[in-house]
């Protein structure tokens, strides 16, 4: 009979040494960039930083070249302005931890939070895990924006079998052997629905722990819009339909 103390000691000790590589891709963030750079690393985590600049055009070019210099910490330039999931995508695949999440380069999500997303994966509870902000609490998201929400994680429900709450979560963390085997073709927000739908496919399950989001208005830098709602609908079904 296998000794199961044994199996959680050899877990535990993985989670321990474990890489975490948190990406952030970055667009005109120099107001937020610091800050989230700084609370990033408080995490008690044994991390890599993945800095991605989409073609940036006021100060935070000036920020990352300052970060260039930093342990553990890898910044990528993009020589024009492709869009967040492109930048996703760069990131990814320079991505050398054991887990890799991806963090935003605002103060919309806890950073604090990483932790609890990352968990479920070093504990080897699943391969990818989101932090759902609809499990959570959430501060100054508009209706419409619920909305939308609410009909992306209900198409993900109808049409890959798996019930999530949050399918546009900036919060999803992977193994990267589960990411990086992944072909994405994504270029704006619609990241978000293409790796969801191509994770399921995969035969992967996620699981969702609770987080805390803070909205952002259009005037304080947000930059996702109702079009970027039907990209995501279009996404999903796509994915869903493509062999």
């Amino acid at each position: 009979m296998p000794d199961t103390n044994q199996g959680n000691a050899a877990s535990l000790s993985w989670a321990e040494k474990a890489l975490i590589s948190i990406v952030i891709p970055i667009f005109n963030e120099e107001v937020l960039l610091a800050v989230v750079l700084s609370e990033v690393r408080k995490l008690p985590l044994n991390m890599e930083l993945i800095l991605v600049d989409d073609y940036s055009t006021d100060g935070t070019r000036a920020i990352l070249k300052a970060e260039e210099t930093k342990p553990a910490t890898h910044v990528l330039y993009h020589e024009r302005n492709t869009g967040k999931g492109a930048a996703i995508v760069t990131g990814l695949k320079s991505a050398s931890g054991d887990v890799v999440i991806i963090q935003d380069a605002d103060m919309e999500y806890d950073p604090q939070d990483i932790v609890r997303v990352v968990d479920p994966i070093l504990l080897g509870k699943t391969k990818v895990c989101y932090g759902s902000r609809f499990k959570g609490r959430i501060v100054g998201m508009r209706l419409p924006n619920r909305v939308a929400n609410w009909i992306l994680a209900w198409l993900v429900t109808i049409l890959y079998g798996q019930r999530i709450t949050d399918e546009a979560t900036a919060y999803k963390a992977f193994r990267r052997d589960v990411i990086q085997s992944i072909r994405l073709e994504c270029k704006g927000f619609e990241f978000c629905p293409e790796v969801t739908a191509k994770v399921l496919r995969a035969g992967e399950r996620i699981i969702e722990v609770p987080v805390f989001y803070r909205a952002r208005t259009f005037d304080e830098g947000k930059k996702i819009g109702f079009r970027d709602f039907f990209v995501a609908v279009k996404t999903l079904i796509k994915c869903r339909l493509t062999k």
